[in-house]
């Protein structure tokens, strides 16, 4: 006679639990234990990338190199970059072909390189001809990017008024489980987040918009992967996007710091000019 293996009761427990998770359809439930699980799985989200350590970030300073891409996924460019935020408005990002290891040890003397400054409702770009002030709609666009950053949204968003959360369900992306996030805002714009089942840290965020000449949709995708522990914050060192399944821009950090205190001057246009001074002698900025 065969004998029946039988199971400890605690893993048939959890067996049971996974596979009513895994089988839970986001369509079975109520608006409001949609909404609570999808609260769940953001809260859950921010325990993994540090919790009070990562809502406590003031200001961060990041290293690494960019690439863009043509239409047909061709490299244009790669250049290496020194970016700098300041929380909740400032951020400026320094770009140059010199080698790394110029960039980690200086202050970016003596080389062709631009840089982009940008200060609430303010913003600058350096290049070969001077400083430039920003018009307003490069402006706009700035500050709609800065609305869809997933920092903006686990860190200052998720008590925004207008927002509905829904959970969207798991699927597997990559060969990894992910539990989706769909949130929408008081100006009708889309964001499904996907967060690791495991891990539970950010894979991806889609974002869908309107575009108000067109009235197509247009979504966007960034990609996080390859996460570091830094300062106890849960940094992702290869961050990727793409526009309507086109890439266009791929990212890998070299090295990341966080509250180091950086100065509001360094967010100004006197601060760019000084920088032109530098790296453009003999010439005068616009």
């Amino acid at each position: 006679m065969r004998l029946r293996r039988v199971l400890p009761a605690s893993i048939l427990v959890f067996l049971a639990a996974a596979q009513a998770a895994h089988s839970q359809s986001p369509d079975t439930l109520m608006p409001e234990q949609s909404a609570a699980k999808a609260r769940q799985v953001l809260q859950q989200a921010i325990q993994a990338l540090g919790g009070a350590e990562y809502r406590g970030v003031k200001d961060s300073t990041c290293i690494g190199r960019l690439s863009t891409f043509e239409h047909n996924g061709t490299v244009t460019g790669t250049v290496k970059f020194v970016t700098s935020v300041k929380l909740p408005d400032k951020d400026r990002t320094e770009y140059s072909y010199k080698t790394y290891t110029d960039i980690i040890v200086a202050q970016l003397h003596k080389t062709n390189m631009t840089a982009d400054a940008h200060n609430g409702d303010r913003g600058w770009t350096l290049n070969g001809g001077g400083v430039e002030d920003l018009p307003a709609d490069a402006i706009a666009l700035i500050q709609e990017q800065r609305r869809k950053s997933l920092n903006v949204l686990l860190r200052e968003r998720l008590n925004e008024p207008g927002l509905e959360f829904r959970w969207g369900g798991t699927e597997v992306i990559d060969l990894r489980r992910v539990d989706w996030v769909e949130i929408n805002d008081a100006e009708h714009h889309t964001m499904r987040l996907a967060f690791d089942e495991s891990t539970h840290l950010p894979s991806r965020t889609v974002y869908e918009t309107l575009d108000p000449a067109t009235r197509e949709r247009n979504e966007e995708i960034e990609y996080y992967s390859n996460f570091h522990t830094i300062q106890g914050v849960g940094t992702p060192y290869q961050r990727a996007r793409e526009r309507n399944g086109l890439k266009f821009y791929q990212a890998f950090y070299d090295e990341c710091r966080y509250n180091t205190g950086l100065s509001d001057s360094l967010f100004t246009r006197e601060s760019l000019e000084k920088l032109f001074a530098q790296h453009y002698k003999g010439k005068k900025s616009k």
